[in-house]
């Protein structure tokens, strides 16, 4: 029972997340944009020029090991000659399905906005 009302509060942050992007993006998100925007709000910085491919991965790269940071799988090391951060994974991440594996990042982001003060879930 305890169990279904984690997963029911998940899904009711998960969608104020989802509503927040709505609302200041105009438009609904997938899992990939919010990291993506989480990437760019780590790096700190906006380019004058459009991220290039490789930087758009490696902004990716940056907001998951940003959000998995929460459960100890990395940790910030420093940042690189260009100001980036960099991260180094302290543990292996478990083996999970494509479902686990979204689910946990769910958690994670949902943690980052709370930590972050981006959006008040308790309003």
């Amino acid at each position: 029972m305890k169990y279904d009302n984690l997963q029911g509060e998940i899904k009711v942050k998960w969608t104020k997340i989802i509503a927040f992007f709505e609302t200041n993006f105009e438009k609904k998100p997938d899992l990939n944009a919010i990291l993506f925007i989480i990437g760019i709000r780590e790096l700190g910085e906006i380019p004058e020029k459009n991220f290039s491919k490789e930087e758009k991965t490696h902004l990716m790269h940056i907001a998951n090991c940003r959000v998995l940071s929460y459960s100890g799988y990395y940790e910030l090391h420093g940042f690189n000659e260009k100001g980036w951060p960099v991260w180094e994974k302290n543990k292996p991440i478990p083996n999970l399905t494509l479902f686990e594996q979204e689910n946990l990042l769910r958690q994670h982001i949902i943690e980052y906005f709370e930590q972050e003060e981006i959006i008040n879930f308790y309003e």
